[in-house]
């Protein structure tokens, strides 16, 4: 505003002069009571210090429910629904479930299919997506809840000159006398002609008498019109850089697909037509050396060409007609290629002679060529009739698809690439698999192109000596180069059209690898799409989640050149043996194009006249549910006659062997070099390799290896690793007892099976990454049964809690290190946070389907007493093993007897309790107060602590002997073992653990969960919920972790941060499960152990930060305000709003009498106050001392300590179940400390750093002083507040005007 143009009253204020009053102000209140509340006595406990906490079940206990009215009951206790058991459908793809057919399946096949088929079990918190964690405010919810909102237009608004600078004082429009010239507007517009303003209309009732009680109604009543429901939504969002509670719920395991590609074949014409051709699709990729997917094999010939082969093909399947693939790419690479081979019916004459008709004969010159076509077509027609079964290499081309992709076009990408330094791990996002490429491969991207049409005009013809994958990958090498030599070849013309496009989302008409049907699959009989599996040219760290078995045999080469005898046109039958007579050859060899879907036998091409072919067939199998040491591939090599002749065989044999599948219990897989038999096999010998030489047979080359094969399993029953393969084994014959058992060349017994288990364990951390991955679920499952069900060998229990929990931490680990790019915000693994919400399981718990029957009980397994029960498992003649540490023995004596003494010497009043008169003193089930949990540096003196007891996992059914004598069992309870394994683990371990603690915090809550649910123990009181042992035990192992937190801040502030967080999570999910005073006592433990280590920290503003960051995230629990006991008596009562002169009664009042110690110490941090609102005094004091000018790190605090109040203030805005307003009320009590605390804080807003605008902290301070103002408008005024109100409005007017 121009200075001529100022209001007269604005020439008086002096600015400077208001500056200087305000800090003087703030040196007289430097020196008040309220100015630095560290060591305040006049709150009772300075707020350097945690109070300590209510009992807060005690006090439940004395205060029900329903003494509350309306709906303030609903603030006293969780709800009675707070927890339950989803059983979430296990989505499938496929119409049908793809498992084996009912019948004999070993025991690995059996889990995998149980596993695959299994329903996710999720124990889900009902009111969690209220939290701010799960339903933060941002700003897009914000701007989604601002739309409704009325705009406010005010007259300067409509004026349009409202900001006018010195530069506008020349505007006509300010110096204009005209009514025509100037606006409408009020004075304090700058427009000084008031007689050619517009006259305001008048107000007839301005002079009337009117009572003021009409007067509160009435301006009450249009206070409240077009009032927006939600305070808060009128102002900015929370920072969500600060939101360290931040959670979102992982996504279900599915099939890992990377980057689809849809190829359709169209057509296919040659010069000529004489005879029918097939092709064959796969990609390539030349950078790796690699084929990454399998083959597609399709028909494109007209029926006339198909009907020369109606000899030899009857029925085609539906499956084998399909014309369109969809190919994955996991790692897009500017080095695939799509290659296309062709073959043809094998005729006589070698592929050059086959070819050059094709080369020479042109359509155009079909009349001039015609008896040449003829001749051609009869003899096609012959050797379709005589040798339509067999194939021969034809052509081949090859598509470049960058090429493709660069040319039809596609959006633009990201060009970061994660060759860059890799981000902090607060900084990652979640990405898949597909995304951890090169920067190389970022270049290249198979998704978002337009589709394209190709023709392909030019084939190569196949040579005869370069057949091989090898020889291909020289040759699309070399098609990249400008100087191609293939281009200088005479190519076979021929017309192929192609169409690739990103392939949708839900393609109709699909079919799985397996042939299975994929979902949405409208009609059976439409013409189907193939999904082409993916051999991945680099590792793919994803879970396996449906059943596969598929083997793929790959014939290399054969050396007949020893071979004595007419054997030049070779091929080699392939076929799966369940045995050794020709009856048995298996239906599981998938067919090709135009063929049945499933057939015994498979041929490779002819190279004519070759006696050392070079292969590049591959044949795809199906595997049995049942492998057995008998089941094996046999090759047969037969010579077959291209030209007919008297007394000639068309085929025949000349030379077998043949592959076992089996080798000790393990999947054959691999490249070998086989020795080829001149004579058929001898009985028996399906279960030998053809390197014994048996006695009595011939053998090509003198028994050297002359047939090249390799065999890949795709599959998600057999891991192909050596040492997973041996535990699952081993875990297998435990659950069945086969004893004994052959592992490898050893045979084990009973006594040796133990050695060889605990040994497996060990191994598991020399697993290679990809299949410990792709079985992590199998090898999870596995330990945790192992822990919670140890075995019996021999009549023994085999302790095994310390191996497995020693091999979960070292998995877990491997598992998280390979998918390290893949982590999320808090970096944690995606994988293994899938695998604790929705596929772990306490094992042998059958959950029924909500609203059917209700969940089964879970009982404790009991040990028989009958008389053939182990002497060693008698609890009163030998020492109980407490958990699984064998090292922890303990006194003799049972669990009730200990419990009884205890019970006997110990209790507590009950006699005003609500609950049950069971739990009343020297009732049935009497409470035992515990002591204050232990958190001490040594967790291992609480287990010293604890010496006298035993595991809770041994009970007894019945105190006499029963009269049918039962196997010993045992079971163990899956969170009581993690947090003693995880307390009195050595160095090594736990140092594993730490790294990855969150997963062993989150398994260990889900087992406790799943533990009440299914044993319907909600209804049981807290403090009974779990025995005091393992309440022990978690004292310990938060106490360790929190001076874990402590003493890495400095070195490794990462991991310092992460325990932080992890351990913070934990605690929050405790408080829905068991004492929350014990998490209230554990809280405060923690609190102490940071301000011991704040007297000696070299920085203590980074542990102040992880502190703050530790509160903010427990206040995120869904039932924070009823964790604040907000309707316990030393709250202030409630009264409905005054009107004007009743409120002027009661300030005359207040001033002339002494105001009341329990409603002053709710407007303040009292003592009494932190005690009962523990969680939101902790919170608030957080607040105050970083709000202190001497305080560490102030700036960061500053904004973390804001950060944290706005965003709590916003959930609770936000929250329908604080929708009424005697509700609100409770609610805005819990922050009536933030009144006198935005008071004492205020005048010392201009010692702030330049770098801070002091602007921006008074409206900081503003927005805090706004909305108490409007949550103690639902309380009522009361004159505690008003005398606030008035002191903290004045200082803000001021300071805000002598600032701006």
């Amino acid at each position: 505003m121009a200075a001529a143009e100022r209001r007269a009253f604005a020439h008086k204020i002096n600015r400077t002069v208001a500056a200087e009053v305000r800090k003087q102000v703030s040196r007289e209140r430097s020196g008040s009571p309220h100015s630095s509340r560290r060591c305040s006595s006049s709150l009772g406990v300075p707020l350097t210090e945690v109070v300590e906490p209510l009992d807060f079940e005690d006090v439940l206990l004395s205060r029900p429910p329903d003494v509350e009215p309306g709906p303030l009951r609903d603030l006293v206790e969780f709800p009675a629904d707070d927890l339950e058991l989803l059983l979430q459908p296990r989505e499938c793809r496929t119409t049908e479930p793809g498992i084996p057919e009912d019948g004999k399946m070993d025991a690995q096949v059996r889990a995998a299919v149980e596993m695959y088929t299994e329903d996710w079990i999720i124990a889900h918190r009902r009111y969690q997506h209220l939290s701010a964690a799960y339903n933060p405010i941002t700003t897009e919810t914000q701007r989604e809840r601002q739309k409704g909102l009325t705009r406010q237009v005010f007259e300067q608004d409509t004026s349009g000159d409202e900001r006018s600078g010195p530069e506008d004082s020349d505007d006509p429009r300010h110096s204009s006398g005209s009514l025509d010239d100037t606006p409408r507007s009020s004075g304090a517009s700058g427009i000084f002609d008031l007689r050619n303003l517009a006259a305001d209309s008048l107000l007839p009732s301005l002079l009337e008498r009117v009572a003021p009680e009409d007067v509160d109604r009435r301006n009450e009543a249009l206070r409240r019109q077009h009032r927006p429901r939600a305070l808060l939504a009128l102002y900015p969002a929370p920072d969500e850089d600060e939101a360290v509670e931040r959670c979102n719920r992982p996504e279900p395991p599915r099939e890992h697909f990377g980057q689809r590609i849809l190829v359709k074949c169209l057509s296919l014409k040659f010069e000529i037509e004489i005879e029918p051709i097939f092709g064959i699709l796969a990609l390539y990729d030349v950078r790796e050396k690699k084929k990454i997917s399998e083959n597609f094999y399709f028909d494109l010939n007209s029926d006339s060409m198909k009907g020369l082969l109606r000899a030899h093909i009857t029925h085609p399947a539906i499956s084998t007609l399909a014309r369109s693939a969809i190919f994955s790419v996991t790692y897009p690479s500017p080095d695939i290629f799509l290659v296309i081979k062709l073959e043809k019916v094998l005729q006589q004459g070698d592929i050059s002679e086959c070819c050059e008709p094709y080369m020479v004969m042109k359509e155009v010159d079909t009349a001039k060529n015609k008896e040449k076509l003829e001749k051609l077509r009869l003899a096609a027609e012959q050797f379709c009739t005589r040798l339509g079964r067999y194939r021969m290499p034809f052509a081949w081309t090859a598509v470049h698809l960058a090429n493709i992709v660069s040319s039809a076009g596609q959006p633009d990408r990201d060009s970061d690439s994660e060759g860059e330094r890799r981000p902090a791990w607060t900084d990652r996002r979640r990405r898949g698999p597909q995304d951890r490429t090169s920067s190389g491969d970022d270049a290249c991207s198979f998704s978002g192109f337009r589709p394209a049409t190709l023709t392909v005009t030019n084939f190569f013809k196949q040579e005869a000596e370069r057949l091989s994958d090898e020889d291909l990958f020289k040759f699309l090498a070399d098609m990249r180069r400008p100087t191609s030599l293939l281009r200088r070849l005479r190519p076979v013309t021929a017309q192929l059209k192609i169409d690739i496009s990103p392939a949708p989302e839900n393609p109709h008409f699909c079919l799985s690898p397996e042939l299975l049907h994929v979902k949405p699959y409208p009609d059976p009989r439409g013409r189907p799409t193939k999904e082409i599996l993916e051999f991945p040219a680099r590792e793919v760290y994803a879970p396996h989640t449906s059943y596969r078995s598929l083997l793929y045999v790959y014939p290399h080469s054969l050396n007949f050149s020893s071979r004595q005898g007419s054997v030049r046109n070779l091929t080699v039958r392939v076929q799966y043996m369940a045995g050794e007579d020709p009856s048995q050859a298996l239906p599981v060899i998938f067919g090709k194009s135009s063929c049945s879907e499933f057939t015994r036998e498979a041929f490779t091409p002819v190279v004519y006249h070759n006696k050392s072919p070079e292969f590049y067939e591959e044949f795809k199998l199906r595997l049995p549910a049942c492998v057995t040491e008998n089941h094996h591939l046999l090759f047969t090599f037969y010579h077959v006659s291209c030209q007919p002749r008297p007394g000639t065989a068309l085929e025949t044999p000349v030379g077998f062997t043949w592959m076992p599948l089996l080798h000790h219990g393990r999947l054959r897989t691999g490249p070998f070099c086989l020795p080829v038999s001149v004579d058929q096999p001898p009985p028996s010998y399906s279960v030998l390799t053809p390197d014994v030489a048996l006695p009595g047979m011939r053998w090509v080359d003198g028994h050297k290896g002359v047939f090249s094969v390799e065999l890949t399993a795709v599959s998600s029953v057999h891991p192909q690793d050596p040492h997973l393969d041996k535990f699952f084994t081993l875990v297998h014959v435990l659950e069945e007892g086969a004893f004994p058992f052959r592992l490898k060349d050893a045979v084990l017994s009973e006594g040796t099976v133990e050695q060889e288990l605990r040994a497996s364990l060990a191994a598991l951390r020399l697993a290679s990454p990809e299949p410990l991955v792709a079985f992590s679920h199998h090898v999870l499952d596995k330990l945790v049964r192992l822990v919670v069900r140890p075995p019996v060998i021999g009549g023994q229990i085999v302790n095994l809690g310390r191996g497995a929990f020693e091999a979960m931490a070292h998995v877990v680990s491997l598992v998280h290190r390979s998918l390290e790019g893949a982590q999320d915000t808090r970096g944690h693994c995606p994988l293994l946070a899938a695998y604790v919400y929705y596929a772990f399981r306490l094992p042998g718990t059958e959950p029924s389907l909500p609203g059917g029957a209700p969940p089964v009980t879970v009982q404790p397994a009991t040990l028989a007493r009958g008389p053939g029960r182990p002497a060693s498992l008698y609890l009163a003649r030998s020492k109980s093993i407490s958990s699984s540490n064998p090292d922890l023995a303990v006194a003799p004596g049972s669990v009730d007897d200990e419990v009884s003494r205890i019970l006997a010497s110990k209790g507590i009043d009950r006699s005003h309790s609500w609950v049950n008169a069971a739990y009343a003193p020297g009732g049935s089930k009497a409470v035992l107060r515990r002591a204050p949990p232990y958190c001490g540096a040594d967790p291992r003196q609480a287990i010293d602590r604890s010496s006298s007891r035993t595991s809770s996992c041994l009970e007894s059914s019945s105190s006499s002997p029963p009269t049918t004598q039962l196997r010993p069992t045992v079971q163990k309870l899956l969170h009581e073992e993690l947090a003693l394994q995880w307390v009195v683990s050595g160095s090594a371990v736990r140092e594993a653990v730490l790294q990855h603690a969150w997963f062993f915090f989150q398994l260990m809550v889900k087992s406790m969960t799943l533990h009440l649910l299914l044993g319907q123990k909600l209804d049981t009181p807290r403090k009974l919920r779990f025995p005091g042992r393992f309440l022990d035990d978690i004292a310990a192992l938060v106490g360790s972790v929190g001076l874990e937190v402590i003493t890495r801040v400095h070195k490794d502030a990462e991991l310092a941060e992460r325990l932080n967080a992890s351990l913070a999570f934990f605690l929050s999910d405790l408080l829905s499960l068991v004492d929350r005073g014990f998490i209230f006592s554990l809280v405060r433990a923690l609190y102490k152990q940071v301000a011991t280590r704040l007297q000696s920290a070299p920085n203590p503003a980074v542990l102040l930060t992880l502190r703050m960051d530790f509160t903010r995230i427990l206040c995120s629990h869904e039932h924070y305000v009823t964790l604040n006991l907000p309707c316990c008596p030393l709250s202030p009562p409630a009264s409905p709003s005054p009107s004007v002169s009743s409120t002027a009664s009661q300030s005359s009042t207040f001033s002339s009498q002494a105001p009341d110690p329990k409603v002053i110490s709710m407007f303040e941090l009292s003592g009494p106050f932190r005690q009962q609102h523990f969680l939101a005094g902790l919170l608030l004091t957080e607040l105050a001392l970083a709000m202190e000018p001497e305080a560490e790190g102030a700036s960061l605090l500053h904004k973390k300590a804001i950060c944290a109040v706005h965003s709590l203030l916003c959930s609770h805005d936000a929250d329908p179940r604080y929708a009424e307003a005697t509700v609100k009320a409770r609610v805005a009590e819990l922050y009536l400390p933030l009144l006198s605390l935005t008071r004492d804080t205020l005048p010392r807003l201009h010692d702030f750093a330049d770098l801070y605008d002091p602007v921006t902290r008074v409206c900081c301070a503003l927005f805090c002083f706004s909305f108490c103002c409007s949550l103690v408008h639902e309380l009522g005024n009361f004159s505690p507040i008003l005398e606030l109100t008035t002191s903290v409005f004045c200082y803000v007017w001021s300071s805000v005007n002598a600032l701006c």
